[in-house]
């Protein structure tokens, strides 16, 4: 291995890092929450419109605590 890294450190390197990148990947795909859903038909170019849904509940919560 480079650097004289035994194989069980290098493994375990490996699965950590490997477990850190998919959990990242699961928290930003659960708190912008794409839209999945095919429209039948496409949107012209400048309709689409995307939001950050996580972002708007929160700042609706807000809102009415704040009332």
């Amino acid at each position: 291995m480079p650097a004289g890294v035994p194989w069980s450190t290098y493994l375990k390197t490996l699965a950590a890092s490997m477990l850190a990148m998919f959990a990242g990947a699961e928290v930003v795909h659960r708190y912008y929450r794409p839209d999945l859903s095919i429209p039948e038909i496409p949107p012209k170019p400048g309709e689409l419109r995307t939001e950050l849904l996580g972002l708007k509940a929160r700042s609706k919560q807000a809102e009415t605590s704040q009332h």
